[in-house]
Parts: C-alpha cells; sequence; structure tokens
C-alpha cells in the first residue's frame, strides 16, 4: 500500500514537472513573438511601410440598390504591412516598389443579384459601355470595322434566330474580347434555346458572365432562373448622337440599334466620347468591381 501511494506520488511529480514545462515553454513563444513584434515595429523599414500605407489606401464601395434596380460597387486596397515588410527585409531596405497590395471586397455586392435591374456601371469609373441591339437579319461587319479602326470592345446583344445563324462569328466576337448578351427570340426569354445560348457564350471564350436586355418583370424572373443579369440601358439612342451627347455620363450603358443611322453616326459618338475623357470597354469590363 505504502509502495503504491509512493508510485501515485511519483506520477503525479512528473505531470506537474511536464505541466511546468509546457507552461515554461507556451511563455518563452509568446515572450519570443512579443519581443519580435516590438522589433519589428520599432524597425525603420516597418515604421515607414506604415506611414506609407495611410496614403495608399483605397476605400471600397458598396453597390447602390434602389427598388428593382443596382449600380455596381468598387473594390478598394490597402498595403498588406506584414507581407510588405517581409518582402522588404530581405533586402534590408525600403523599396516602394516592393509594397504587397490587399483587394477588400464592397461589403454589398451586385454579384449574384439576378433579381435587380443594373442600370449603370460605378459613377466614380471613367468608362461607359456601347450595346448593339442584333436583331434576325442585322449585318454587323461594318460596325466592326469602325470599332476595330478605334481599338474598341463593345457587346452585342443579339437575337436567338441570328445567333444560330451566325455561330462562327459569335465566336470570332468572343475571342476578340467583345461581349455577348441574350434578347431571347424576339425577346422571348421563355424559349428552350436560352439556356443554349447562355452555355455557347460562357464555355468558349473569357466571358464569365451572361445578360439579358429586358424592363419586363416577367422576363427579370425568367433571367434570374438562368442566373442572368439584367441590363436597362441608362441610355437607349432613337436620335444616336444626339442623345448620346445630352446624356452621357460616368458609368453610362448605351443601346444602340444596328442601322444605317447608327452606322452614320457611330464615329462621331466615339469621338465625342473620347473628348468627354471616357474610356469606351465592353460591358464585363465596364461592371468589374
Amino acid at each position: 500500500m505504502f509502495i503504491h501511494i509512493l508510485l501515485i506520488g511519483d506520477n503525479l511529480k512528473r505531470v506537474f514537472e511536464g505541466i511546468g514545462l509546457l507552461s515554461l515553454i507556451c511563455f518563452s513563444f509568446f515572450y519570443t513573438n512579443k519581443i519580435s513584434s516590438v522589433i519589428k515595429d520599432s524597425d525603420d523599414i516597418m515604421i515607414e511601410i506604415k506611414e506609407v500605407a495611410k496614403h495608399y489606401k483605397i476605400t471600397n464601395q458598396d453597390a447602390i440598390i434602389k427598388d428593382n434596380t443596382i449600380i455596381p460597387g468598387l473594390k478598394g486596397q490597402e498595403i498588406d504591412i506584414i507581407k510588405s515588410y517581409k518582402k522588404m527585409k530581405q533586402y534590408n531596405r525600403f523599396n516602394d516598389s516592393l509594397l504587397v497590395y490587399k483587394k477588400i471586397n464592397p461589403t454589398v455586392s451586385y454579384q449574384d443579384k439576378f433579381d435587380k435591374y443594373i442600370i449603370s456601371g460605378n459613377k466614380n469609373k471613367k468608362e461607359v459601355s456601347l450595346l448593339f441591339l442584333v436583331n434576325s437579319n442585322d449585318t454587323i461587319t461594318k460596325t466592326l470595322a469602325i470599332l476595330d479602326k478605334n481599338n474598341l470592345k463593345a457587346t452585342f446583344f443579339t437575337d436567338g434566330y441570328w445567333f444560330t445563324n451566325n455561330n462562327q462569328m459569335v465566336i470570332d466576337l468572343i475571342k476578340q474580347h467583345h461581349n455577348i448578351g441574350n434578347l431571347g427570340y424576339d425577346l422571348d426569354y421563355s424559349a428552350s434555346g436560352v439556356p443554349w445560348m447562355n452555355t455557347i457564350v460562357t464555355k468558349i471564350g473569357k466571358q464569365n458572365n451572361t445578360y439579358c436586355y429586358n424592363e419586363n418583370l416577367e422576363a427579370l424572373k425568367l433571367c434570374q432562373v438562368n442566373r442572368s443579369y439584367s441590363i436597362k440601358p441608362s441610355i437607349i439612342a432613337v436620335n444616336p448622337l444626339k442623345d448620346v451627347k445630352d446624356n452621357l455620363k460616368n458609368g453610362s450603358i448605351i443601346a444602340l440599334e444596328v442601322n444605317d443611322k447608327v452606322l452614320n453616326e457611330l464615329q462621331l459618338i466615339i469621338n465625342y466620347i473620347n473628348y468627354k475623357d471616357l474610356k469606351i470597354v465592353n460591358l464585363e469590363t465596364l461592371l468589374e468591381e
């Protein structure tokens, strides 16, 4: 019995010694980290990084939602202080070309909000987008020639019948970094060919999203089911040049029919947008946050 008690006491002693050793290791690790952190904070490189970080920060912006409409937000950015420090410490000097940035996503984004009409790009981006509405018998060769001459990318909203009869041109447009939007079949998005059109668009090239063109709540719901964003242009150019001049703003989405009137004024429209110091981009680029 006495020997048994001694053995228990010996085991307990070892347990407490183990706990003490573990505590010492933990304290040592914590203390080393604390010392390391203090040294970093007092390092001239770290001090300079923290100072410039204040000037490089860009605040993110939330998407603007009003009723059933939405305008995309913008990502922010800030310097990743720890990664920047580790990178510069290898050279033991501050160098702003070695600063490492991290993106800050908007708290409220347009992403995956398929139940809203997108009515504009973000107003803080000096960009606009041209949408060309392509119906069954339209020819877009001359339109493309003007865009190519100006080295511009646009978005072609195509009718299902045109899409079916011009598959190779659709493929070429996507490969040239134009975007393809979906007009359904005579603006009917319940047609069985609509999901097929969307699949072709996303599988061929680098276009990540699909787009509808509608102001109809029933169509909005159908496009939502197909996970397509619904676009409601900020400018529907009936009198092309005049309407653009009267309504052009940062983020404008400009809808143009493919017809002789637009062709005759397209270069003038492009010139005017350039004069206003706005960049013409495809729809996917315009909506990037």
